[in-house]
């Protein structure tokens, strides 16, 4: 009973200070919320169970280890940021490369969507009596056409005003979840009731199993592509806070679930963190899944918002965004029906880590010679990350 209404006064108490109109009409928080809703598209949901149940007690070592590698790379499209503004000129090379990225990322953001919405699906579906993989592909599919018509008639700033008030509403309730695990991660500890639990993989496995989860880390990215509306400077300043955001409340998460529940006490599976929460205070599951649907969404959106318009600026205008916007819906599609979440996660962890190693070889080719240390570590990534059942 303690921990439910911790949860809830929690919950709400941070809702209202994050919707107090001084806050949500900032400048630098409006220019934060885009990034910070593509990092916290999931992690907080997918990275829980999956760490526990492959790394142990290791697990906030993993967490920390893909946060700071997130920083880094992000730390090399700020540097891009800073150059462009204060040195736009740019060589055939450097031209090149940028085109190549662009290209890159415009296809890791359609094999994002598919990730954020497929796992929309899935919490959704248990919300049916029809809880399962098909009833979970359908939801999907009829998200990605309320999303197609959204982007279509009214454009991306529609669906940045619905991006923003989800994002809100997700940051609140994950404000609840880490308060309640915290009262029950308390209560353990005080009983003596603390697991340790084992690892699972080891050697280049583990690594690999790492490089595969890269993308619940990513969102940072969309900074880079905000010059229109941001100066330089807040890109990058908002681009750092939604990185230490994130990695705050990643920590934070990984470091009070994985020693509180026992080795296979819950099956992994897209929606084990709900199980896992259940056991926590019976108020967070219903609060979870608002948070997962709210997640998902926002990210979606972000992501979609973005690839329209980078893809109609790579077409010259040959592609409008509204055709851009169906073009994802496609290729989400086939992924939705053709793949299960765990496999669209790796796809997109390396999609974007190629997108990373070809912003870290810029930033070296505009005079740090120390990111091509971090281009090739993006490449590896990029060829050998793989998916949890791998």
């Amino acid at each position: 009973m303690l921990t439910d209404l911790t949860i809830v006064i929690v919950t709400v108490l941070a809702g209202a200070v994050l919707f107090y109109p001084k806050l949500s009409r900032a400048a630098g928080w409006r220019a934060t919320v885009t990034p910070l809703a593509s990092i916290i598209g999931s992690g907080f949901l997918v990275l829980g169970p999956v760490l526990d149940d492959s790394f142990g007690a290791f697990a906030p070592l993993v967490m920390l280890g893909l946060c700071a590698v997130a920083y880094a790379f992000g730390g090399a499209i700020r540097a891009n940021i800073r150059d462009i503004d204060t040195n736009p000129a740019r060589g055939r090379g450097i031209a090149r490369l940028e085109t190549v990225a662009s290209w890159l990322l415009a296809g890791a953001y359609f094999i994002s969507v598919a990730y954020y919405l497929n796992l929309f699906g899935a919490f959704a579906a248990t919300l049916t009596p029809w809880d399962g993989a098909l009833p979970a592909r359908i939801i999907t599919t009829v998200t990605y056409a309320v999303i197609l018509l959204v982007g279509w008639v009214y454009g991306f700033h529609a669906m940045e005003r619905m991006e923003q008030a989800s994002v809100t509403l997700k940051l609140a309730i994950i404000a609840g979840l880490l308060a309640g695990l915290g009262v029950h991660f308390t209560d353990q500890a005080i009983a003596g009731g603390l697991v340790i639990n084992p690892v699972t993989v080891s050697g280049w496995g583990a690594v690999t199993l790492a490089f595969g989860l890269i993308v619940t880390v990513q969102g940072f990215e969309t900074s880079r592509y905000l010059g229109d509306t941001y100066s330089a400077d807040m890109r990058v300043r908002s681009m750092r806070w939604a990185q230490l955001i994130s990695a705050a409340i990643y920590m934070i998460y990984i470091c009070l679930l994985v020693y509180l529940f026992p080795a296979g006490h819950v099956p992994l599976s897209e929606t084990a963190v709900i199980d896992m929460m259940a056991i926590v205070a019976p108020v967070l599951p219903p609060l979870l899944i608002v948070a997962a649907l709210s997640a998902q969404f926002s990210a979606a959106v972000a992501d979609t918002g973005g690839s329209g318009g980078l893809v109609t600026e790579l077409t010259k205008g040959r592609l409008g965004t509204g055709q851009s916007y169906a073009v994802l819906v496609a290729v989400g599609l086939a992924l939705t029906w053709g793949a299960d979440v765990f496999a669209i996660i790796a796809y997109a962890s390396r999609a974007f880590a190629a997108y990373y190693a070809v912003q870290a070889a810029i930033a070296a080719q505009r005079g740090r010679p120390i990111y091509w240390g971090l281009a090739i570590l993006g490449a590896v990534i990029a060829i050998f990350g793989r998916s949890v059942e791998g």
